[in-house]
């Protein structure tokens, strides 16, 4: 138990290291690179080269290097995104953004496979059941990793009428007057992320232990490397599955949720608002709330079961995207623009610890395969999310977000009938409901 723990505190903090740069720069690419698109054109090349490797990329890395290499590989590839930033243009952030996105699938899927082998494998040494370790792995992972905090700028005068889920369709930066930070505290901050980001890479190479999967699926990766073509049709075949596909709009939407939060609330409501320099605030307070409860749910999830705790996130979301649409942001309710951060940390928290989880548990026999398929997923929401930020007004993006959250919930639904449906299990027998993708346990 120490030395997965160890583990998963290393992977955790590696990712906390490498995402307090990636993080930070992302949620002020709107604003700070707001100059013709840039900073979202970036975001979108991003996310679409993520896409284009969630197809094929993981399992031949993992397969070929190990869950550890490919994390230590993956991660110097957002490094060299913080370094594009130094000098932010069309030539350097683009290039940039797609060595990202290729390496960013790899890395998540990595990362997830590791953690449902740790979790798995301890769970069938100490008796306990597969399910309720992974949860817990997960939780601590997203515990450390949302502790990544957020930048501080400095702004002068707005205005309120372009501001909220009814916003001028213009530059909200440039309209209400914000100025950019100096190129001096600019290079100080990239040099800062850069560290963090080798930082990151040394942890990962130095303290990490190379994970191994069990010893049928280890001799025969040993006998058949897979090829291009191999892998590349795995991630699709894998959507045979009907579960798979019916967890593809939950798995978008978290792309969505993700998106719209460091995309176009920050903009629209807080930089607009209040200015740029409460955009590091209200973000520190969604990672303090989303590291709080990725623990807190990570744990309880046994008690009350998964369906239970998306329920909640589902109820979270929808209360606050009406709120927004009802709410005409302006400096003097200052609490309320940390509330809606804070909801939706915790909703952030479910799906990403359940849905990780979930993953892990239906698809434990298809790991790579099922975490590329995640990973393929959400970046399309990202993708679309970012794709359509500088076109559409905000209250159009969150009647966006509510229609894919309700179909969200119909498949999930869906998924969670199947499940009971092929493991009528018992009490007694859900310990037993790990050994196969159809006899996953239901009862979360």
């Amino acid at each position: 138990m120490e030395k997965n723990l160890k583990n998963v505190l290393v992977i955790s903090f590696g990712f906390l290291l490498l995402f307090t740069a990636y993080g930070g720069l992302q949620s002020l690419q709107s604003s700070l690179n707001s100059e013709e698109g840039l900073g979202v054109a970036s975001l979108s090349v991003l996310y679409a080269a993520l896409i284009l490797s969630s197809m094929f990329l993981p399992p031949i890395l993992i397969k070929k290097l190990g869950c550890k290499w490919t994390i230590a590989i993956s991660m110097c590839c957002y490094i060299a995104f913080s370094l594009g930033n130094f000098y932010a243009s069309w030539y350097t952030l683009i290039p940039t953004s797609v060595i990202l996105g290729l390496g960013g699938a790899p890395l998540w899927s990595a990362k997830c496979t590791y953690l449902t082998i740790a979790g798995t494998s301890y769970a069938e040494k100490a008796g306990k059941n597969a399910k309720d370790i992974i949860n817990q792995y997960f939780g601590v992972f997203f515990l450390v990793f949302h502790v990544n905090l957020p930048d501080l700028f400095t702004d002068l005068p707005f205005d309120l009428e372009c501001c909220g889920a009814y916003n001028c369709l213009t530059d909200t930066t440039n309209t209400t007057g914000s100025a950019k930070p100096s190129n001096s505290l600019i290079y100080t901050l990239l040099g800062v992320y850069t560290a963090s980001g080798v930082l990151a890479v040394l942890l990962i190479i130095i303290f990490l232990d190379q994970i191994k999967s069990d010893q049928a699926e280890t001799e025969k990766e040993k006998l058949e490397a897979p090829s291009f073509w191999s892998t590349f049709l795995a991630t699709f075949r894998h959507l045979k599955d009907k579960r798979q596909c019916l967890l593809i709009p939950l798995t978008m939407y978290s792309g969505f949720e993700q998106g719209f939060l460091s995309g176009d609330y920050t903009k629209v409501y807080v930089t607009c608002a209040l200015g740029i320099q409460y955009v590091g605030y209200v973000m520190i307070c969604f990672a303090a709330v989303n590291s709080l409860c990725s623990l807190l749910f990570g744990k309880i999830s046994q008690f009350t079961g998964r369906k239970l705790l998306f329920a909640l996130a589902t109820v979270t979301n929808i209360a606050c995207i009406i709120a927004l649409l009802l709410w005409k942001p302006h400096p003097k309710q200052l609490a309320v623009f940390f509330v809606f951060p804070a909801l939706w940390g915790l909703s952030d928290a479910v799906w990403q610890t359940q849905t990780n989880g979930l993953y892990g548990i239906l698809f434990e026999k298809h790991k790579e395969a099922a975490f590329s398929n995640y990973r393929l997923w959400e970046s399309l929401g990202f993708v679309i999310a970012f794709g359509y930020s500088t076109k559409l007004q905000a209250y159009i993006k969150l009647y966006i977000l509510l229609s894919v959250l309700v179909l969200s919930m119909v498949t999930y639904g869906a998924v969670e009938y199947l499940e009971a449906k092929s493991s009528p299990g018992t009490p007694a027998a859900t310990k037993k409901e790990i050994g196969g993708p159809h006899s996953q346990e239901t009862h979360m």
